[in-house]
C-alpha cells in the first residue's frame, strides 16, 4: 500500500482544515517545499497536493507551488483542486503533476471528465469520490450533490477509471479514523478500482488494516502534522513492505 502524505495549499501555506471547512484553516508551514522535501528525506516516494484556492475558485491556482515541489524533488505528486478546463490539466501536467484529481467536473461535466480519461489514460486521471453522508460533494466540499457514492464510482469504473481517492468528509481533518466500512463495501462493489484511503487517519495502526481491506494507497494529513504518526513510522513501514 502507497504511502501519500498531503500537503494542502492556501495562499502558497500549507495549511489542514476540518470537514473540508475553510474557517477552520491551520497554517503548519509557509513553505510547502521544506515540507515536501522532509517527507521525501524519509523515503516517502509520493505527494496529495491540494490547491485549496482553486477548489473554491474553479480554477488551478497554485501551480507555481507544483512546480517548485515537483522540480525540487523526486515526488510523485497527484495533484487536485479547481481543475476544470484542459487548460488547467495542461498547466498541472507541464508544472509537473504525475497524475491529477478530478472531483466535481467528474459530477459537474461528466463528458469532459471521460474526454481527459481518453486523451492521458487512466494511470494519470484519479477520480475523487468525497462524500458526505455517502453523496458526493463538490466544489472544495461547499456543495452537496444527490449523487449515491457506490453507483457514482461504479458509472467511472465502468468508463475507464482505475484510481480512485474517497474520503469522508465528516471524517477529513478529525483525527477519528478513516471510514473502513465504507471502503470495504466500495471494494466489494467494484472490480478493479485501485482505492486510495482519504480522511480520518489518526494513529499508525490503521495502516495495516487499510491495507488489508485492498486499499492500494492511503493519504495521510493532519495526523503527520499534529504528530500522531511520525515520519520515521512512515519510513519503517514502506521499508517493510
Amino acid at each position: 500500500m502507497r504511502i501519500i502524505p498531503a500537503i494542502d495549499i492556501i495562499e502558497g501555506k500549507c495549511v489542514r482544515l476540518s470537514k473540508g471547512d475553510y474557517n477552520t484553516k491551520k497554517i503548519y508551514n509557509e513553505d510547502p517545499l521544506e515540507v515536501a522535501k522532509s517527507f521525501q528525506d524519509h523515503g516517502i516516494e509520493y505527494l496529495h497536493l491540494v490547491d485549496l484556492d482553486g477548489a473554491k475558485s474553479s480554477h488551478i491556482v497554485n501551480h507555481k507551488v507544483l512546480e517548485t515541489i515537483a522540480s525540487k524533488t523526486s515526488l510523485k505528486i497527484d495533484f487536485g483542486g479547481g481543475l476544470k478546463t484542459d487548460k488547467d490539466l495542461q498547466i498541472a501536467f507541464e508544472s509537473g503533476a504525475n497524475q491529477i484529481t478530478g472531483g466535481s467536473i467528474a459530477v459537474k461535466n461528466p463528458e469532459l471528465f471521460q474526454s481527459w480519461l481518453q486523451k492521458y489514460g487512466n494511470e494519470k486521471i484519479i477520480l475523487g469520490a468525497d462524500a458526505k453522508d455517502r453523496k458526493i460533494a463538490v466544489s472544495g466540499w461547499l456543495e452537496d450533490s444527490d449523487k449515491e457514492i457506490i453507483p457514482f464510482i461504479q458509472n467511472f469504473e465502468k468508463a475507464g477509471v482505475s484510481y480512485v481517492i474517497c474520503t469522508d468528509i465528516s471524517k477529513d481533518g478529525m483525527l477519528e479514523g478513516p471510514s473502513f466500512d465504507l471502503y470495504n463495501e466500495i471494494l466489494s462493489e467494484t472490480e478493479n478500482i485501485k482505492l486510495i484511503a482519504s480522511g480520518g487517519i489518526s494513529e499508525f495502526d490503521e495502516l495495516p488494516k487499510l491495507e488489508e481491506l485492498g486499499c492500494e494507497g492511503v493519504i495521510i494529513g493532519k495526523a503527520i502534522y499534529e504528530n500522531r504518526i511520525s515520519l520515521k513510522q512512515l519510513e519503517n513501514y514502506i521499508l517493510n513492505q
